[in-house]
């Protein structure tokens, strides 16, 4: 690879890697304005094992989700739609668990129910490789 194209790539990288950043923060506001609980107040203040686990399965199936949008994109502009695709179809993850599977997820979650958290994880990163997966085009 030639100097300018590697300099070209670099910045491409520096774009999609910049970019993935900011999408991954403005996940993690979005989607605890999602959840009744208060993730952070559960993690930080409770210690609270179940809230963690559920809301780190939610980041990673987004940068899974992320990643595929990453690969697959033609553009920057690309990329940001898919992403946006991906950060809703991950609250949706959250809110199928709430709603169908497993209704009292939210009171699990509080009481620290590991289990519980364990199976939100698993349904978020199941989302996010099935996202990534579909966003292949």
């Amino acid at each position: 690879m030639e100097q300018p194209e590697l300099l070209t790539s670099i910045l491409h990288f520096g774009a999609y890697f910049g970019l993935s950043l900011v999408f991954i923060i403005v996940f993690k506001f979005f989607y605890a304005a999602v959840t009744p609980h208060d993730e952070w107040k559960l993690i930080k203040e409770q210690q609270n094992v179940a809230a963690a686990i559920g809301f780190g399965g939610a980041i990673v199936g987004f940068a899974i989700a992320l990643s595929g949008a990453a690969s697959n994109s033609v553009s920057l502009v690309d990329f940001m739609t898919w992403g946006a695709v991906a950060l809703v179809a991950q609250t949706l993850a959250f809110l199928l668990v709430r709603f169908v599977f497993m209704p009292r997820i939210v009171e699990r979650i509080e009481s620290n129910e590991t289990s519980a958290g364990i199976m939100l994880a698993a349904t978020n990163i199941a989302v996010g490789l099935l996202n990534a997966a579909c966003m292949a085009y």
